[in-house]
């Protein structure tokens, strides 16, 4: 794992750190109208990443093995989605726009939930970010550096919004802006650890990474539905939330397209 694959596995939760470090300079909670906007950019910039960045890949990997070209995107695309709903059900998590947690009972802090609910979102787009930085690695011709650098700085692009809309309910919790700030960022710490765990399972057995790309692609489309879409959708101005979704869409394909 050279110099480059290690920066850009870091890409991301650098994304993140920088989001959180707005609740350093913001006195005031973040606009709802804006926060739907962040929440529809995530969403078109992971939709987008899922196709372009994942999907797609997988299936021009499985055409180029001579299989099925359609059935390890599928298969893996399936259990992405069936793993990401496990660990929603399991793990005692809070969204911000809820008053009621979801996941296992637990004696937990308002502000410990939180983080979980966006650090349990971080895990797919870690996973992302590994597994094409795994391609680069076999010297997959499918996937190249400038294409996996493309989907880190998509990634790393949505999370400066992730990262100030968790820090700033944090702060409100009552947190001090340090603490909060720490918090924010140390959400997306998961990021790098699911990119280099992502990584050594394609290392030890190359053959899976069609399967693991449409895994990304699974997990993420699930926080896509189940959790960003619904919350930018929401109550009032939800035009807003939807043309977020537009901007980030073109935004993650043009950077796929043209650096990929």
């Amino acid at each position: 794992m050279n110099s480059n694959i290690l920066f850009g596995i870091m890409i991301p939760f650098l994304g993140t750190a920088l989001g959180s470090a707005m609740v350093l300079c913001m006195k005031k909670e973040m606009n709802v109208r804006l926060q739907k906007m962040l929440l529809g950019f995530a969403s078109g910039v992971m939709i987008a990443a899922s196709v372009w960045s994942l999907l797609i890949p997988a299936i021009d990997m499985s055409e180029q093995s001579g299989g099925i070209s359609w059935l390890p995107p599928a298969v893996g695309f399936l259990f992405g989605m069936g793993f990401l709903l496990l660990l929603d059900t399991l793990i005692p998590h809070l969204h911000f726009t809820e008053e009621k947690p979801e996941g296992v009972p637990a004696q937990l802090k308002k502000t410990t939930m939180l983080v979980l609910a966006v650090t349990l979102h971080n895990i797919p787009e870690g996973m992302a970010v590994g597994v094409t930085f795994a391609g680069v690695m076999t010297e997959n011709t499918v996937i190249s550096l400038a294409g996996a650098l493309a989907l880190s700085i998509g990634i790393a692009i949505q999370n400066f919004p992730e990262g100030a809309i968790i820090s700033m309910p944090l702060k409100g919790q009552g947190l001090s802006k340090g603490k909060a700030f720490f918090y924010g960022a140390m959400s997306g710490i998961v990021e790098p650890v699911a990119a280099i765990i992502t990584i050594f399972l394609t290392g030890i057995a190359v053959p899976l990474l069609p399967y693991l790309l449409s895994f990304a692609a699974g997990a993420m489309i699930y926080v896509v539905v189940e959790e960003l879409i619904p919350e930018s959708q929401s109550g009032e101005h939800s035009n807003i939330g939807t043309i977020g979704v537009a901007a980030g869409f073109v935004l993650m394909m043009v950077l796929d397209v043209a650096l990929g």
